[in-house]
């Protein structure tokens, strides 16, 4: 809802309705947002003409969105959401059946995708726990600096079974539960293709979740040619080392679907 240009890489003019329209109530079915694309078996519902005073809809707001988005008659809905550890992102990412984290191969994407799965990972901590104690220690531990020296889930975990076992255990369930899942995108070296798996590893280690890397998607020129032209790399470039890729994680997404439920 801010910035929104898949309408563009689609090839398709920007849509008289869309999210912003539900955003500002004046159209409450989903499924009248519904746009078609030149593309077979595949629509869009753009998030384009946004109001910029108030882009996102509230919390309840959102809640109305995704109970819509789950009645289309559709096989996969595909959500593309901003960047950063706004609520709104969050909120989307953690009710979806699965959640991917496209990171580059920079030090600056690669810390941004830390903060938000850690802050992900805590938020989705903080609505699973039901005792009000317990949810109030989920949100000291959110301020890293927090003076209880919680600094990893592993910390809060202990934390949470000296307060009460049964939360403990629930806690427990909610951790196995986050699994998100990584690609990497623009990868140029092997070194690059190796972050999936060490972000993997620390993912594991410092942050005590279990994230997936469905693979990588090599730097290809042809993926800019595609957006000049508007049209999805796998259909303007389908041979393309890139749109292989870009496949194969397809086929990974469509053999395990729901892994994070």
């Amino acid at each position: 809802l801010e910035a929104a240009n898949l309408h563009t890489c689609l090839g398709v003019r920007p849509p008289v309705g869309g999210l912003p329209e539900f955003a500002a109530h004046r159209e409450d079915d989903v499924g009248k947002l519904v746009v078609d694309t030149p593309f077979e078996n595949l629509s869009l519902i753009a998030g384009s003409s946004a109001n910029l005073a108030a882009p996102q809809p509230g919390r309840a707001r959102r809640v109305e969105l995704v109970r819509g988005l789950r009645q289309l008659d559709a096989d996969y809905v595909l959500i593309d959401l901003g960047a950063g550890t706004d609520p709104a992102v969050m909120d989307y990412f953690m009710v979806s059946d699965d959640g991917v984290v496209v990171i580059a191969p920079e030090p600056t994407s690669v810390e941004n995708a830390y903060s938000f799965m850690r802050a992900a990972f805590y938020r989705r901590l903080r609505l699973a726990m039901t005792s009000h104690d317990v949810r109030r220690l989920v949100a000291t531990a959110m301020d890293e600096r927090n003076e209880r020296g919680i600094r990893t889930p592993l910390d809060l975990l202990k934390e949470v079974e000296a307060l009460d076992a049964r939360q403990g255990a629930h806690f427990v369930r909610t951790m196995r539960g986050f699994r998100p899942r990584l690609v990497v995108n623009d990868a140029r070296s092997a070194e690059d293709i190796q972050l999936g798996f060490a972000m993997r590893s620390v993912c594991r280690k410092y942050f005590a979740i279990e994230a997936e890397y469905l693979g990588y998607v090599n730097h290809d020129d042809a993926a800019r040619r595609s957006v000049l032209d508007c049209r999805p790399l796998v259909e303007s470039q389908p041979r393309c080392n890139a749109a292989l890729y870009l496949e194969r994680i397809a086929r990974k997404l469509q053999a395990d679907p729901g892994a994070r439920s």
